[in-house]
């Protein structure tokens, strides 16, 4: 017994950005998220989306103001913009940092109050939302978080790094294009790469698994396995860039059909006292001491994703990317992460993402789950 329930509409594939010119669209004035980076301006992503937007005559507003681990007061500053401008949709344009945010951006667009009224863990008030969000368009330019095609968003607010959703936050319309994808540099590939890559293994692992979410999972992983490393080194190989981008839509149907787990707490709290950190390598830095707990205790699932992968042992699965996608080396203390800072990551985890640690199939303590930071300390 289970449920399948994933109502956004997705269009995949080189070149489907076009499609954003004359597809039915759910307003007339989009607000368009994007980062307060440079590359969605420079690659000239931003004016492509502008001109197909007026070609299927559909106003725009932008929305510039989102960092890599978006921030609430972002998030309201962005829906106060929306109300403003009166948009009556949303558009995340980029990675999962502006479409995390369009998401809640769209809820705090049509409800009243502060975000964290919102939040039911952490410091967060736990209200239900009285109103719809506005509608929501995804298009991803990176292969990571699946965020296109899920009702996930994660947003920080006073080190509280928490991940939240409703079933109205799925996008109504993804867009994935691995066109889009050809200029990301090799390390933000990778830590990219690796987010999909833990969330399809999370999935699998996670005790509300379904026959449905577990093979979205095992061919994620199959994927990741086979053209991470080459999308990596060869940035420009639109085939392997391809199946990664497949790869992370399929974890993120595995995220709406399943759920992380402890991995994902601890790697949030990591990334909420260190907002520097990319959740990706926040991932990878605990990796090796997670996946050595867990995989005695789940012989079977480990065998299952080796196999996947097309090895026999999973954790060698794991280090042979890492060090094929040149990640072998990142450090905890080359972040300014010291050891007196692990009990405060640890502590921050289970305050602010406990509700993940219940999903493991075999649950951590919290002395165990300090015990994995302890090790992965470098």
């Amino acid at each position: 017994m289970f449920t399948n329930y994933i109502p956004t509409k997705l269009y995949f594939g080189a070149g489907e950005l076009e499609k954003l010119g004359s597809i039915p669209l759910p307003g007339k004035k989009a607000l368009i998220v994007i980062t307060n980076g440079k590359s969605i301006r420079a690659n000239g992503t931003l004016d492509r989306v502008q001109e197909l937007l007026k070609k299927n005559n559909c106003e725009n507003a932008v929305f510039d103001n989102v960092q890599a681990n978006p921030t609430k007061d972002q998030v309201m500053e962005g829906a106060a913009m929306a109300k403003a401008e009166n948009c009556d949709f949303v558009i995340g344009l980029g990675g999962g940092s502006p479409i995390d945010s369009s998401k809640a951006i769209a809820l705090m667009a049509t409800n009243p109050g502060d975000l964290w009224d919102y939040i039911s863990s952490g410091s967060g008030k736990g209200q239900t939302p009285a109103l719809p969000p506005l509608p929501i368009i995804a298009i991803t330019t990176t292969a990571g978080t699946g965020t296109e095609v899920d009702p996930w968003s994660v947003v920080t607010h006073n080190e509280e790094k928490i991940g939240f959703g409703w079933e109205n936050t799925f996008p109504e319309i993804a867009i994935v294009d691995p066109e889009l994808m050809l200029t990301i540099p090799p390390d933000l590939t990778a830590c990219q790469g690796f987010d999909a890559f833990f969330h399809a293994v999370e999935c699998y692992l996670a005790n509300i698994a379904t026959p449905v979410s577990e093979l979205y999972c095992l061919k994620s992983i199959e994927l990741l396995a086979k053209s991470l490393p080459t999308a990596v080194n060869d940035g420009k190989n639109l085939e392997a860039r391809s199946d990664v981008a497949l790869a992370n839509t399929l974890s993120g149907m595995a995220e709406s059909t399943s759920c992380n787990t402890s991995e994902h707490a601890i790697a949030h709290a990591i990334g909420g006292v260190f907002p520097n950190i990319p959740h990706g390598a926040a991932l990878l830095m605990i990796s090796k001491a997670w996946f050595k707990h867990y995989a005695p205790l789940l012989p079977e699932r480990f065998a299952a994703m080796a196999k996947a992968a097309g090895k026999a042992d999973f954790c060698e699965v794991l280090e042979e990317l890492r060090c094929a996608c040149h990640m072998e080396n990142l450090k905890m203390s080359g972040f300014g992460i010291t050891r007196e800072d692990l009990k405060k990551i640890n502590d921050n985890a289970w305050d602010t993402m406990g509700f993940l640690f219940v999903l493991d199939r075999i649950e951590l303590t919290k002395e165990e789950s300090l015990k994995i930071l302890e090790e992965s300390y470098s």
